[in-house]
């Protein structure tokens, strides 16, 4: 009877430390995933963007994204800056942004990811002008 007691202490004493364990382990665990989705939310990617707008003028610049945050972007054809900012993408994979130039025009874009690093749309200026988007790889050879 005193083995039994005794191997029942030791066993006891022993699933004590192990939940203790786990319960450090899983602490530890839960610290280094929120610490790495703050470094992932912070992370900038950036892509290359070209934009084509009245006359064929050629806009480039590049956009800059954000993974919890969203991201902007800005082109320029050495005249003219444009620039525009936006929310993380939906389910669909679709954006749409407001657009803001230099010379005074503003225009609503649409853009959808074709992959995580690429895709394109349209930029509807107020004036009724339609301007194509590019972004990713596609945008360097604009």
């Amino acid at each position: 009877m005193v083995d039994s007691l005794t191997r029942a202490r030791t066993v006891n004493s022993v699933c004590r430390k192990c939940s203790k364990l786990e319960g450090y382990e899983m602490r530890l665990f839960s610290v280094i995933m929120a610490a790495g989705l703050g470094l992932l939310a912070a992370c900038d990617v950036s892509h290359p963007v070209a934009v084509v707008g009245p006359g064929n003028t050629v806009f480039k610049g590049t956009a800059n994204a954000t993974f919890l945050e969203g991201g902007w972007f800005q082109a320029t054809n050495g005249k003219t800056n444009c620039q525009g900012r936006y929310r993380p993408g939906s389910q669909s994979g679709t954006v749409t942004f407001p657009v803001s130039c230099s010379n005074g025009l503003t225009g609503v874009g649409t853009a959808t990811y074709e992959t995580p690093r690429a895709g394109g749309g349209e930029i509807v200026m107020k004036d009724g002008s339609r301007w194509k988007f590019i972004f990713g790889r596609a945008a360097l050879a604009v």
